[in-house]
């Protein structure tokens, strides 16, 4: 009799800890980041993580990160639709050295969607050779309110890398679409190598002294589309030559176009 208690006891504790574990390792729909934040943390309003990669751990599918304050919040690979906002709360910097920002690969999830808000992604100098400010493998991803620069990738003939966004899709289809956005300083603003369907939207939004191209694209599914945008101060500002292609609603700014680049004019409706 005494041993069945000592059984059911020893059970009953075992319940217990393991629905405090899963309690424990549970993923929240909101977390939460901070300049003085530590990843051991769980990431709550009051015990912030340190680092965007600490936190997405933590943060549910279709969950947000949100920024307390300002600070270097570091690289990150999403791979599930999530939200990185910094919604006025000052600087929230990604700053790499040799490497990509942010890696978007949806892989088990080709309709995830991603948004990122008001952050700044940096490459360092644009002689360095950082790689992508934002990498895109998959995903429907929007791009608000952002600073993209200093990408300048690694030298040579030709030059590897280097573009404040890269569509390189090569299994799903994916969209994306920059509003409110400034790409600048890179050697090209936005590159699209996709082999699966990957058009881009660009709406107020500004690439400029990118030092090859403002925008570049070659493939079937290199598909750009620019509202009440700027393109200037590149080499070329728009590369898109057949099958490419870039439709322009007619009130934008773009300082050239490149030889044989299919550039259409649409009305706004």
């Amino acid at each position: 009799m005494i041993m069945s208690v000592g059984k059911s006891l020893r059970a009953a504790l075992w319940a217990v800890a393991s629905a405090a574990a899963g309690q424990a390792h549970a993923q929240a729909t909101r977390t939460w980041i901070s300049g003085v934040g530590d990843d051991a943390n769980p990431c709550s309003r009051t015990a912030p993580c340190k680092t965007f990669a600490g936190a997405i751990s933590k943060t549910a599918a279709g969950g947000e990160i949100d920024v307390l304050d300002p600070g270097g919040f570091g690289a990150v690979t999403i791979t599930k639709s999530i939200t990185l906002a910094a919604d006025g709360t000052g600087t929230a910097g990604i700053l790499v050295s040799g490497f990509t920002g942010i890696t978007i690969n949806p892989a088990t999830d080709p309709n995830a969607t991603i948004y990122l808000r008001n952050l700044i992604i940096d490459g360092g100098p644009v002689a360095g050779n950082s790689q992508y400010g934002i990498r895109i493998l998959g995903g429907d991803v929007h791009v608000d309110g952002c600073v993209i620069r200093g990408f300048g990738g690694t030298p040579g003939t030709p030059p590897t890398g280097g573009a404040g966004i890269l569509m390189a899709s090569s299994t799903v289809p994916t969209r994306l679409f920059v509003t409110n956005t400034k790409i600048y300083g890179n050697r090209i603003g936005v590159l699209n190598t996709a082999t699966f369907p990957a058009p881009v939207a660009l709406i107020d939004t500004v690439l400029d002294r990118n030092t090859d191209y403002g925008i570049q694209g070659s493939t079937v599914n290199s598909v750009f589309s620019l509202s009440r945008s700027v393109v200037t101060g590149s080499t070329v500002g728009i590369s898109a030559p057949a099958p490419a292609k870039a439709v322009s609603y007619g009130n934008n700014l773009i300082s050239s176009v490149e030889a044989g680049t299919t550039l259409t004019t649409a009305a706004l409706r």
